[in-house]
């Protein structure tokens, strides 16, 4: 007598988790192209399953995703530390930080994940703040806190370290360049212990991670990402918060500045923003007064409820020219295959995959798989933002 098929088994959460896992952490698979790859495929287990055939059709022969011992030590390493995954298809997961084209799919998080669901101001500035700037970062996380905004910012010294401390109470996101639980700098380490005990920290890194050059700016767009506006309190004319400025503004959300000296070089940045269009800050009620028309109730600020809460409208492209994104002249595509004509369009500066689209006139669908394929055999390299260029 023959047995009865065995009914099918949804997978289970550490499933998902290994699945999600393997992905992201695979070669050459970013957070866009883990998005692309998902939507395409239904799932992250399916879309690993077909890595090696997507790998093998662009060309690489030696392909193989992240193994899944690879993927079990990470999650043990992350228990061990005290964190936890916070996948994108998570309540949890901030619905904000998913406006960005290449959101993490996954966060390692220590803390309290409630604080993802209310509204959220960014405070960044200069690790070689003034006293006077660090000064303005106190005075705006109380106030911003007072008024029930969670204040986000990246640990770093001076500007983020003041605002961070100013707003334990009332609740505070760092959001780490490396691993969640690989405190940098290491004078932050006893800031760091509280913030997990009263806030959030949280990394798109494997837990250990040591924070890289690269992982700054990629830790800026999530500071961007969450918030509904990002104030830089002191910032130089070239520096990492003009960075976490530039991004937000692509994600239209409000970009604002405190004004300095003219002389101090720290104040340059700030400075800038001002002249090309940001708003001028003086203190906490001219952040909520330029988040007004941002807050769900329009009353003032209040813990999110249910629904997905947008940012508001695109910014103006006209607007703080300087940080806007210079997309450069398209070259004219090559004869012969697609691969090649994306390749003719692309140079070292990196663009849009939106504006290589229109340049081709080609149909998104017909485009989207090549550049996975290019990606993933290396020729092309994507950035923050999901912006592309030639590797």
């Amino acid at each position: 007598m023959s047995s009865s098929p065995t009914p099918f088994t949804p997978p289970t959460t550490e499933d998902d988790d290994l699945s999600w896992l393997r992905l992201i952490r695979s070669r050459r698979v970013g957070p866009a192209t883990f998005r692309r790859l998902t939507a395409e495929h239904g799932s992250a287990r399916a879309a690993l399953a077909a890595l090696p055939a997507i790998a093998r059709a662009a060309g690489v022969a030696d392909y193989a995703p992240c193994t899944e011992a690879d993927a079990r030590a990470e999650l043990a390493a992350g228990r061990a530390a005290g964190a936890f995954l916070l996948r994108a298809d998570d309540p949890c997961y901030p619905a904000r930080l998913s406006d960005l084209p290449d959101a993490p799919p996954v966060l390692w998080c220590m803390g309290d994940p409630a604080l993802l669901s209310r509204p959220m101001v960014a405070l960044v500035g200069a690790r070689n703040a003034s006293s006077i700037g660090l000064r303005m970062a106190r005075r705006l996380a109380e106030g911003l806190g007072a008024a029930g905004a969670v204040v986000v910012s990246g640990l770093a010294r001076g500007i983020d370290a003041a605002a961070h401390a100013a707003a334990l109470g009332p609740g505070t996101v760092a959001v780490m360049a490396g691993g969640v639980d690989a405190v940098y700098p290491p004078e932050n380490a006893d800031l760091a212990a509280a913030i997990a005990a009263q806030g959030l920290r949280l990394s798109e890194r494997p837990p250990g991670a040591e924070a890289r050059a690269r992982d700054f700016p990629a830790r800026n767009r999530i500071v961007a990402g969450l918030t509904l506006g990002v104030v830089v309190v002191e910032a130089a004319a070239r520096s990492g918060s003009l960075l976490t400025a530039r991004d937000a503004l692509d994600l239209g959300r409000e970009v604002m500045a405190v004004p300095g000296h003219p002389v101090d070089p720290r104040a340059g940045g700030c400075n800038q923003l001002i002249r090309e269009g940001a708003t001028l800050v003086r203190d906490a009620e001219d952040v909520l007064a330029a988040l007004g028309a941002r807050l769900a109730d329009g009353q003032g600020l209040k813990p999110v409820t249910e629904g997905r809460q947008r940012s508001g409208p695109a910014a103006d492209p006209n607007r703080l020219p300087h940080l806007s994104r210079k997309t450069p002249e398209a070259a004219r595509p090559s004869e012969g295959t697609l691969a090649g004509a994306i390749l003719a369009r692309l140079g070292m500066t990196p663009i849009a995959e939106d504006q290589l689209i229109r340049d081709l006139a080609l149909p998104a669908r017909d485009v989207a798989p090549e550049v996975v394929a290019l990606e993933l055999a290396g020729v092309i390299r994507r950035g923050a933002g999901g912006m592309i260029a030639r590797a």
